[in-house]
Parts: structure tokens; C-alpha cells; sequence
């Protein structure tokens, strides 16, 4: 096999999400003359990225500071009326706003697409002379004498064996005296990371929630430009965390998603039809009645909190953005922190760039980012998730209401910090213990099917490549995962990815990787961590357009 080519940089940034945008146009400005290159999974800059999204302006007004008066700024929609409600199978009960804290607040904050914001930020960075490589996988750090020296891309062109076909070329390496992991949540690097350098020790163990999102366009008698509302309750039981966003913006545009916490019992549960289910609410079905559904996708959402954010220092590189975990799970929002973990960064890099220093520890990134915007963001919130968990909906939204104001009031907390207990692969309990869940069919108008869905988000892998989802022990899936829990993959996973087929002599575990839009749900939940998601071929996966 031929040798990788090397290039070589003062740093390289993986990921070009904003956590990874806003670090390489904090640190262009810190250090003029730093050569930066940020290597990107997707096929172009935004065509992974996912969220709802209403933008706190603070992570904006930090890295770029005249995002407001520019005219190309693609979030033009200003938040007007916030709403907040808890739905029951035969109505809601609306929440007022004098109930909730005054950071639940989304008044100044902009809703519209996160892919177009990330396109703009790239727009910015390149502007600067910063290098993008869109299309390229980061697959292996490069460690020399227990430091991060660098990062390697994947191979193209590998037949299903693994083997070089006609048309491969070797990745290539590219070193850096520093590397930032800015890959989202659960970053296949960013866990080799953690693995290597036990930043999760001492730690709360993260949580995480499945966030579906449809993106509809809708009639002028509903759309309210700037109405942000969220839910929660039905369709999901007492046992069972999550809910719900609308956000209007654009052009009669209308983001439509649903959120379940990975931390649920019953492996019948399919957070996909909960979702679909959930369209059918009498409060929520009007504004689909003439709508048509333009766009779909699915991502992991880091919520854990302040408790769970692992170390971010190790030798020769550091985390940002939300591979960290730094989303305020009440105010569902993330971006404005991932911007602000980025610039952080940055200042700490330039700093040590400085000093000539490379591939050490930047030990005062990580201790410094409790005391920052980022930590104080974080910090009143922190027992909203584990409250929520111990409690149940009702009686943990309460505890959490009242825990957020005395921090607001007073500045402290009734219950100290409340811990998360296990991971959230722990928690499904076996197929047979719990109550299968039967679902209404979908009726192609309001409700949908996965296929119909998957391509929405305009997903593609090359054909023949090898297969991302690596399962270490066929036989355990199927004495655990299928005998034992049965079958949650075909469950929760919302592209219907893997399947069981029973209609042979031995039940045999299909994945239909080709269906893959990246949501590392299954790496986060299998019940034995059976799965482990790894990037496939650059450029493959989702290409989300206005997401």
C-alpha cells in the first residue's frame, strides 16, 4: 500500500461545524501569522450540520463582531414570541413565561438554518486565508511519545474487504503542534482521545438525546416569523425524557423537531414514530394541514452538562464545541458555547504559539473555561437533566424551575450538584420485562416512514466501501442485543439502518450503512457498546441543505 503524503501545520482543527470555525477566525486573529487548515467529514462545509436553531448572538458577537450589519449574515429572523407548553393526549396546558427563569429567555436570539451559518463562518475563515478541506475524514490521531502530533485522513477508494480498489489513494497526514477536536457529539477521534488520555476520568458519565428535525414549509394562516415554542409530555410516557421545538424563520419556513433522552428503558420505544406520533397532537397537526415537508435529518445531542464535561487539555491538542458537551440542555441551545469554547481555545493556542512552545498540555484552557462564559452559561443549569431524570417530567421540570431561580435570586442551589448515575446504554432494560409499543402507520401526508425520510437528507456512501458501523462480536448481538433486549437497533435508530431478518435458519443482523446520516445514536445506546461508529469514505453521509 502506497505511503501517506504529509503536510505540516501550527494547527490543525477537525471539523468545520462553528466550535471549529470560530476557533480558526479567533485564532487567525491571535496569531496573524499561524498556518491553520480545518479538515471537514462532509462533502462541503454545512452538509453535516443539524440543530433546530435559535442562536444566542453572545458566541457570534465574541468571534465575529459585526455579524449584525453584515448583509450575507444568513439568520435573519429575530425571535418575537416565546412559548413554552405541556401537551397531553387530548390538549396542552401552556406554560406562562413569567413561570420560567429569566435565562429561558430567547428574545435577541436568531432563528434560521445552522448549515448556512456554518457556510458563512467558512466564508469568513477562508477570507482570512485559512485553509478548508471539505471531503476529507479524520480517521487516526498521530501520537509521538504519548503527545498528539498530528491527525491522518482516511483512505479513498477501499473495496468492502478493506482492500485497495482501481481508483484508492492513501489518506494523508497532516501534522500540527496542535490539534482541536471540534467533531461534534461522540467524534470517533475525540473518543480515541478520551480512551488515550482518560479525560472522562473523575467525571460524570454523559448523557445524550436523539434529536430528530424536519424542516416544512407552511401556509401563511399559520406562520408566525420569530415564534419559538417548546413542549413537552405526550406522546412520550412518564418514564421517558424529551420534547419538542417549532421555530418560524424565513421565508414561511417552519423547523419541526423532537428530542428523546438516550437514557429510556423500554427498547420498544422508537424515538422515530414518537416523532411522527407526536405530529398527529391537535395543537401541533394545524400547521402541517397544507405544509410540505422539504427536509429531514437526525443528531446526538450532548446533555450532560457541567458535571459531565471531560478534561479538555491533552498533550498536543484540546476539545471544543459539543464533542465537549457544553449544550445548556434547558435552553436547548449549544452553538453560542461551542463558538465561545473555540475562541477560548484559540487564545490559549496563540498564547503558546507564542512562546514557541508545541504539542504540550494547554492546561490552562481546561481550567479556565469553569470561570468563563461558557461555565457561567452552564452552571446554574447543571441539575436540570439529573432532576428531570430522578424525578420524572412533572416533578423534575418543578425541582429544576426552582433550582435555575435561586441560582437566579441567590446565586446557589437547594440541591448542591446532583449526579447523572449510568450511562445511558445501561438503562434499556430486557425486551421482555417492559411493554411493546404499537404504532400507528404513517400516512405519507403529516406522518412518514424512515426510507421516505433518509431521503430528504439527501444521504449517500460510496458503493462497495467498507462497512462504518463496526460490530466487535456478531455472536453477542445476537445473544444480547437481539435475545435478551429485543432487537432495540431496529428501534433506534431514525434511518433504519439495521434490521434483523428472521427468515432464514439463523437470525442474521443487517446494516444497511448506505442509510447512515451520522447520528451515532447506535455507538451511544447499544446496550453491550457492541457498535462502533467510525467515519466512512470522505464526503459520504447526509447533505443537508438549509438544516
Amino acid at each position: 500500500m502506497a505511503e501517506r503524503e504529509r503536510m505540516d501545520f501550527d494547527v490543525v482543527i477537525v471539523g468545520a461545524g462553528p466550535a471549529g470555525l470560530a476557533t480558526a477566525i479567533a485564532l487567525r486573529d491571535a496569531a496573524p501569522d499561524a498556518t491553520i487548515v480545518v479538515v471537514e467529514k462532509g462533502s462541503e462545509v454545512g452538509a453535516h450540520i443539524l440543530s433546530g436553531v435559535v442562536v444566542d448572538p453572545s458566541g457570534l458577537d465574541r468571534v465575529t463582531p459585526d455579524w449584525a450589519s453584515d448583509p450575507d449574515f444568513p439568520l435573519t429572523t429575530t425571535v418575537t414570541r416565546d412559548r413554552f407548553a405541556l401537551l397531553g393526549p387530548a390538549g396542552e396546558m401552556a406554560i406562562p413565561n413569567a413561570l420560567m427563569p429569566p435565562l429561558m429567555s430567547n428574545h435577541t436570539s436568531r432563528i434560521g438554518s445552522l448549515s448556512d451559518l456554518t457556510k458563512w463562518l467558512a466564508a469568513r475563515a477562508e477570507a482570512a486565508d485559512i485553509e478548508i478541506y471539505p471531503g476529507f475524514a479524520a480517521t487516526e490521531l498521530l501520537i509521538e511519545n504519548g503527545a498528539v502530533t498530528g491527525i491522518a485522513t482516511g483512505d479513498m477508494g477501499l473495496l468492502a474487504d478493506g482492500t485497495p480498489g482501481p481508483n484508492h489513494e492513501p489518506g494523508m497526514e497532516l501534522g500540527a503542534k496542535y490539534v482541536v477536536l471540534a467533531e461534534g457529539v461522540r467524534g470517533s477521534l475525540t473518543k480515541q482521545a478520551m480512551a488515550q488520555f482518560g479525560l472522562a476520568e473523575g467525571r460524570e458519565p454523559q448523557k445524550f438525546g436523539l434529536g430528530m428535525k424536519e424542516l416544512w414549509r407552511v401556509d401563511d394562516a399559520v406562520f408566525e416569523p420569530g415564534l419559538v415554542q417548546h413542549t413537552m409530555g405526550w406522546p412520550l410516557g412518564k418514564g421517558t425524557g424529551g420534547g419538542s421545538f417549532m421555530y418560524h424563520f424565513g421565508d414561511n419556513l417552519m423547523s419541526l423537531g423532537f428530542v428523546v433522552h438516550l437514557n429510556y428503558k423500554n427498547p420498544h420505544l422508537d424515538p422515530f414514530m414518537e416523532f411522527q406520533r407526536f405530529k398527529t397532537h391537535l395543537s401541533i397537526k394545524p400547521y402541517l394541514e397544507g405544509a410540505k415537508r422539504v427536509g429531514y435529518g437526525a443528531r446526538a445531542i450532548s446533555e450532560g452538562g457541567f458535571q459531565s464535561v471531560p478534561k479538555l487539555a491533552f498533550p498536543g491538542g484540546c476539545l471544543v464545541g459539543c464533542g465537549a458537551g457544553f449544550v445548556n440542555v434547558p435552553r436547548i441551545k449549544g452553538t453560542h458555547n461551542a463558538m465561545q469554547s473555540g475562541a477560548e481555545a484559540a487564545a490559549h493556542i496563540a498564547a503558546a504559539l507564542a512562546d514557541g512552545r508545541a504539542n504540550d498540555n494547554l492546561t490552562a484552557y481546561d481550567e479556565g473555561w469553569r470561570e468563563g462564559p461558557v461555565g457561567r452559561d452552564l452552571y446554574p443549569v447543571r441539575n436540570a437533566k439529573p432532576l428531570w431524570s430522578k424525578y420524572g417530567m412533572l416533578g423534575g421540570l418543578a425541582a429544576a424551575a426552582l433550582d435555575m431561580w435561586t441560582h437566579t435570586l441567590f446565586n446557589r442551589s437547594l440541591f448542591g450538584t446532583v449526579g447523572h448515575g449510568g450511562a445511558d446504554h445501561e438503562a434499556l432494560q430486557p425486551g421482555a420485562k417492559m411493554t411493546p409499543i404499537k404504532y400507528p402507520k404513517p400516512d405519507g401526508i403529516i406522518t412518514f416512514d424512515r426510507a421516505s425520510s433518509v431521503y430528504l437528507s439527501n444521504t449517500n456512501h460510496e458503493d462497495n466501501q467498507p462497512v462504518h458501523l463496526k460490530v466487535k462480536d456478531l455472536d453477542l448481538q445476537m445473544t444480547s442485543e437481539l435475545s435478551v433486549f429485543a432487537a432495540p437497533s431496529s428501534c433506534y435508530c431514525p434511518a433504519g439502518v439495521y434490521e434483523w431478518d428472521l427468515a432464514g435458519e439463523a437470525p442474521r443482523f443487517v446494516i444497511n450503512a448506505q442509510n447512515c446520516v451520522h447520528c451515532k445514536t447506535c455507538d451511544i445506546k447499544d446496550p453491550n457498546q457492541n457498535i462502533t461508529w467510525v467515519p466512512p469514505e470522505g464526503g459520504g453521509g447526509p447533505n443537508y441543505q438549509g438544516m
